[in-house]
């Protein structure tokens, strides 16, 4: 899949080459859905903690004798209904982190990928590392982009001089393309990618061969269909 390519002055200036399997696919939205509730249940802490009613100090007798006194019978002054008690089935530590097959994952970040190109919202770059890591410098470089809400940029190493140039932008965040996810994909309305950063991003999720051909369970089915139409 050919695509355009801007400079720094949003000019096309050439094309390149885009993986099909990568950024061609039809995107399967259950997938990205399950991997976005994944990613955020995995960034949870789960270190929330309240004392319940072992736990607080004080209680250690009873408050008044059981019988006799005309008010209710009461056990402890650290019971749940007592200011200063104990929580009653309060958030202990826990874990919230899921699982997902690692075929699932990888065709979750294929789809938000998929899903730019469709919607226009990717746009490929090349001379970003020419900069001289200046913020007004970046800025000027994103203003001769089409207009967006906010934009994610997609770079190939962690020292980057587009990293520097656009870390005080709002609404703008720089990734390398190592650290790509589904969440930020879908955060940002604008993918903007450096050319050096799109072979990156196709070497990890590129499909192999074997992988692109279609199963024989694909063919069976296809097969059923066009016999019933």
């Amino acid at each position: 899949m050919q695509f355009d390519v801007v400079d720094t002055k949003g000019a096309v200036v050439g094309t390149t080459e885009l993986d099909e399997s990568v950024w061609g696919i039809e995107p399967h939205l259950s997938v990205v859905h399950q991997a976005l509730l994944r990613q955020n249940a995995n960034a949870r802490l789960g270190t929330h903690k309240v004392k319940g009613r072992s736990e607080v100090s004080g209680g250690g007798r009873k408050p008044w004798r059981q019988k006799g006194t005309g008010r209710a019978r009461q056990g402890s002054t650290r019971a749940a209904q007592w200011v200063g008690g104990g929580i009653i089935f309060g958030p202990t530590p826990r874990k919230y982190t899921q699982a997902m097959p690692r075929k699932m994952r990888r065709l979750a970040i294929r789809s938000v990928l998929s899903a730019k190109v469709q919607d226009e919202r990717l746009t490929v770059i090349k001379g970003l590392e020419e900069l001289d890591g200046r913020t007004k410098s970046m800025k000027s470089v994103l203003a001769t982009l089409p207009e967006s809400r906010s934009m994610l940029i997609v770079v190939p190493a962690t020292d980057s001089t587009a990293a520097r140039g656009a870390a005080n932008l709002p609404n703008t965040k720089t990734v390398i393309a190592g650290m790509l996810n589904v969440r930020d994909v879908l955060k940002f309305d604008r993918l903007v990618v450096t050319e050096e950063a799109i072979a990156q991003i196709e070497e990890l999720w590129a499909l192999d061969e074997a992988s692109r051909q279609p199963s024989q369970w694909k063919l069976a089915r296809e097969a059923a269909a066009e016999e019933v139409a």
